[in-house]
């Protein structure tokens, strides 16, 4: 029947196996099996090398006469053996020579800085963390009611409930945040409307056949500054662009918010939308919209909206588009 090997048999300190005492006193003086009970100024002596090796500190101690160490003609301290100054190497720190080398293959990793990420590969999302300080944007702290609105879209969202054809509130934003629908949505707090009709620019629209065909309401008929796509073009885009911020930046009220709605970009440049139309801005067009937008001083934030990034999987929709907005918000 097997039975546990003696102490003798396993080279344990105290045993007599040839062979094996100098492999168990390495093992019984390697770092990790110290006995964590015994007093600190015991490990102090012993040193991260075991009990022959003694700290740099230690060292000049243990050889200074007042202390009973004498050197010796080789450099060693007599009556100490084993406190070479080979046992400890300059180039290696105290700490880094107290932990065993599979401590540090393990745990070394955890230590390592992340590569840093890549420029330009950043999505839509984080494309103006940075820019949209509050030193940019002086009218942000604006309450309700005080600031107009720039609304860049492609579509007018100007539906009513009963006439949207998905009930879908995407589709009446600019309705419901000019007071037109249910109260619930239209009069938030007794603040209705959010914002008022002649406070208002539509910038960029070009969806008119299709609201009058399904019976929306017609954001012609309303006080809304309106220059469609259509517009913008006669005039010219320089000339479009100088009336919609005259209008915004009128001396009654503090400042202006900008809706930034994906599908007012050409179809050609922006394909991932939820509902894509032919014709649109550039990037170019939006940028500098943004870019007249935000050197104003009046401009007090943005929302972005409709970009769908599963119609985008490799980003490169995502990039253009980031780099246009963040470029227009550098001014």
């Amino acid at each position: 029947m097997w039975k546990f090997p003696d102490p003798v048999s396993r080279g344990l300190p105290g045993g007599s196996c040839p062979g094996t005492r100098g492999a168990a006193k390495r093992l019984d003086s390697r770092p990790d099996r110290r006995r964590r009970h015994e007093p600190s100024s015991l490990r102090h002596r012993r040193g991260p090398l075991g009990a022959g090796a003694v700290p740099e500190r230690g060292r000049a101690a243990a050889r200074s006469p007042a202390r009973g160490g004498a050197r010796g003609p080789a450099g060693r301290t007599a009556g100490r053996p084993g406190r070479a100054a080979a046992l400890r190497p300059a180039a290696r720190s105290r700490n880094a020579a107290a932990q065993p080398l599979r401590h540090r293959r393990l745990f070394g990793r955890a230590r390592r800085r992340r590569r840093p990420r890549p420029r330009g590969r950043r999505g839509a999302g984080g494309a103006g963390r940075r820019l949209l300080d509050p030193a940019r944007l002086p009218a942000a702290a604006a309450p309700p009611r005080a600031l107009r609105l720039l609304f860049l879209d492609g579509h007018a969202d100007f539906y009513q409930p009963e006439a949207e054809p998905n009930g879908e509130a995407a589709s009446m934003d600019l309705a419901l945040a000019t007071g037109r629908g249910p109260a619930v949505v239209t009069d938030p707090e007794g603040l209705r409307p959010l914002v008022r009709d002649e406070d208002v620019v539509a910038f960029g629209i070009r969806d008119a056949e299709d609201a009058a065909r399904v019976g929306s309401q017609r954001i012609e008929d309303s006080g809304i500054e309106l220059l469609d796509l259509a517009a913008v073009r006669q005039a010219g885009f320089g000339a479009a662009l100088e009336r919609a911020l005259d209008w915004l930046t009128r001396p009654e009220l503090l400042g202006f918010w900008v809706h930034l709605d994906a599908d007012v970009l050409d179809d050609a440049v922006m394909p991932a939308v939820d509902y894509r139309m032919p014709d649109g801005l550039s990037f170019e067009e939006l940028t500098a919209v943004l870019d007249a937008a935000a050197a104003s001083g009046r401009m007090a934030g943005i929302d972005i909206t409709i970009f769908n990034p599963a119609l985008d999987p490799g980003g490169i929709i995502a990039a253009g588009f980031a780099g246009a907005v963040a470029r227009g918000l550098r001014s």
